[in-house]
């Protein structure tokens, strides 16, 4: 959809699908940042000022997406209280899932923050049901999002899957079990 770097004109809106934001550092390395499901906004740096784009926006299934341009956008914001709302309260969730994810990386293993990433994207914790069935995701974008290696990530997941944590048998998709909450409140 975008690519870090490429001009910040507009905020984007998952409607159907998903997407995958990565950057990519001086030297080369690549993290996944994020997924994002249907109802999330993203390049909404726009909106603060920034000129350009400072991840990049992958497609990782069929995906639809509403780009609102930045000057619209601010109208919105203006013009629609409940549209204010709704972003903002977005906005809100994803500077504490920020502050989660940076709390998780400095203090947690990387066997808990598989797992944490793992209900994450399996919806654990959201307002709807969570979703059993991961979406399509490989170990390697594992790898990239925990900041393990993906041979790190393939020895948790059997292990999950000894444990029942997790259906899986080396491809996909993941079914993920309740108990899998468990290493995360473990300590």
């Amino acid at each position: 959809m975008f690519s870090q770097g490429d001009p910040a004109l507009s905020v984007m809106y998952v409607q159907q699908g998903g997407v995958r934001l990565s950057v990519i550092s001086e030297t080369g390395k690549e993290a996944v940042v994020a997924l994002l499901a249907p109802g999330d906004f993203f390049g909404e740096g726009c909106l603060a000022g920034q000129p350009v784009r400072m991840a990049t926006a992958t497609a990782i299934a069929e995906t639809t997406v509403l780009i609102v341009e930045k000057r619209r956008m601010l109208q919105l914001l203006h013009d629609q209280s409940g549209f204010s709302d709704r972003f903002i309260t977005h906005m809100l969730a994803r500077n504490i899932r920020i502050e989660e994810d940076l709390v998780d990386q400095l203090f947690n293993s990387s066997e808990k923050r598989l797992a944490r990433t793992l209900l994450l994207l399996a919806r654990y914790g959201k307002q709807d049901k969570p979703h059993r069935v991961l979406p399509k995701v490989s170990q390697e974008v594992l790898a990239e999002m925990v900041g393990t290696t993906r041979s790190r990530v393939n020895f948790f997941m059997n292990k999950f899957r000894k444990l029942g944590f997790i259906e899986y048998d080396g491809e996909l998709p993941v079914k993920i079990n309740s108990s899998l909450l468990s290493v995360v409140l473990h300590d």
